[in-house]
């Protein structure tokens, strides 16, 4: 496990031990989490638009990649755990930071299908974009998600965050599928008033 080397990009981008919510905490990916972080991904739902599955037997490919990514300073992985039974139900990360320009993207991101629709994914943005926009000031962030995830792009949109085009043969995806990426942003001027809303939509039941 790469855990000096995400200590590094956790201390540049000073990531706390771990991230606390109401429903949910962001906790950095360790070794620890690889466990229960398997059984949370063992439902081939979760992949059907993703770039590679981790379920079953793909699994260990998919969290030694993560440990790449660390290494080379492209991802820093969260856990994702629910306040309210205590287990892991997915994983979120920051990906790209990019300290000279200061911009960074979010993404990555999947839950357990028992979690969707739920506070789970806008209270891990809430969180996320509220230490990358009032902690290490950024001027932007991003999001990308393909073309063809209308699920993905519904979140991302109910976050308020602006569409700004389609980037065409973009990445090549599980089976060999070449992929369009639809791209979004948040900017800092916008932020104040879109973490209102993300707000106010987590003080429903359902969010």
């Amino acid at each position: 496990m790469n855990d000096e080397r995400q200590s590094e990009i956790a201390a540049a981008l000073r990531i706390p031990s771990r991230f606390a919510g109401r429903y949910i905490c962001l906790e950095p990916l360790k070794d620890r989490h690889r466990e229960e972080l398997r059984v949370a991904a063992d439902d081939e739902r979760i992949w059907q638009n993703t770039i590679v599955a981790a379920h079953g037997s793909r699994f260990d490919d998919w969290f030694e990649e993560i440990q790449r990514q660390i290494a080379s300073g492209r991802q820093l992985p969260f856990a994702v755990r629910s306040v309210n039974t205590g287990k892991i139900v997915g994983s979120t990360s920051y990906l790209d930071p990019n300290p000279r320009h200061r911009r960074i993207e979010i993404g990555s991101t999947w839950c357990t299908p028992q979690c969707w629709g739920s506070q789970v994914n806008p209270e891990c943005k809430l969180l996320l974009l509220t230490h990358a926009f009032e902690t290490i000031n950024v001027n932007r962030v991003a999001f990308c998600t393909d073309a063809i995830n209308a699920r993905s792009q519904a979140a991302i949109e109910k976050l308020g965050a602006v569409k700004e085009g389609i980037m065409h043969s973009h990445m090549i995806v599980q089976g060999g599928r070449v992929r369009d990426s639809v791209l979004y942003s948040i900017v800092s001027r916008d932020w104040p008033r879109l973490k209102l809303v993300l707000e106010a939509r987590l003080s429903n039941d359902r969010a």
